[in-house]
């Protein structure tokens, strides 16, 4: 992806954050992963008062992934408020490994545009993923 995140893409993941249900922490992240496809699919945080039972917006969006009969993450989007890099959160980063390489670039954002841009092997360096369970036979 170009240096600047497409503006489509900015709006797709702003709305999602937007739509967040985070009445508890008040905390909306939006985000979107691209299938191999090539479309976009988009997911929020939904929080519920079984605190912090919810679904994270990655989570989500890989949700929509799979619904859609997708298996492979060829690009993220995360989207939130503040002024600290708002990265997948551990539990994240692993469903993100379940569906994508090390390779797979993760566009960190916040309102205002693109914040920064790292891979998921560096927000997951020597990751545990699919082909480690797969029989050696």
């Amino acid at each position: 992806m170009d240096a600047e995140l497409d503006k489509d893409l900015l709006e797709r993941a702003r709305a999602a954050m937007d739509k967040a249900h985070a009445p508890y922490s008040n905390f909306p992240v939006g985000a979107l992963v691209r299938g191999a496809s090539g479309t976009w699919y988009a997911g929020c945080n939904v929080e519920n008062a079984a605190y912090p039972s919810g679904n994270c917006a990655e989570t989500s969006a890989i949700a929509a992934l799979v619904l859609a009969g997708e298996r492979r993450i060829e690009e993220v989007v995360v989207m939130g408020r503040g002024e600290a890099l708002v990265t997948p959160c551990g539990g994240c980063r692993q469903r993100l490994r379940e569906f994508a390489s090390d390779e797979v670039e993760i566009h960190i954002c916040g309102p205002e545009g693109r914040r920064k841009t790292v891979t998921l092997g560096d927000l997951l360096p020597l990751s545990f993923g699919p082909e480690h369970v797969k029989d050696p036979a």
